[in-house]
């Protein structure tokens, strides 16, 4: 039995999956903030983080779903994001840097033109 404010254990069952999804993203969302306002400030942290795209938002999903939901799929993502930063180590520091700014700031609705 699911304990919880309804009888139906079902119901709590759904009550408890909103409140663990609510309080995760919840939790994400505030520490990408605090990892983007160290070194962008709170204000544009806040405008990026909050301004995805939806294909950016569910291609995040995608690749979460992927990475847990076996072990081959967590080696995949894992090969997939140590490839990218090779890759991004690769690039002279600055020009990695220049892009990755340009990329935070088309998110947060601060396009430039340079």
């Amino acid at each position: 039995m699911v304990a919880g404010p309804s009888t139906n254990p079902a119901t709590n069952l759904i009550i408890h999956d909103i409140a663990l999804r609510s309080a995760g993203r919840l939790s994400r969302m505030a520490v990408e903030k605090a990892v983007l306002g160290k070194q962008y400030g709170t204000k544009f942290a806040k405008e990026a983080v909050e301004n995805r795209s939806m294909l950016q938002t569910l291609a995040a999903y995608g690749v979460t779903k992927v990475a847990t939901r076996s072990v081959p799929g967590a080696l995949v993502v894992g090969t997939g994001l140590a490839l990218k930063v090779l890759f991004d180590r690769s690039q002279s520091k600055r020009k990695a840097r220049r892009e990755g700014d340009r990329s935070l700031r088309r998110q947060a609705g601060r396009d430039d033109k340079n």
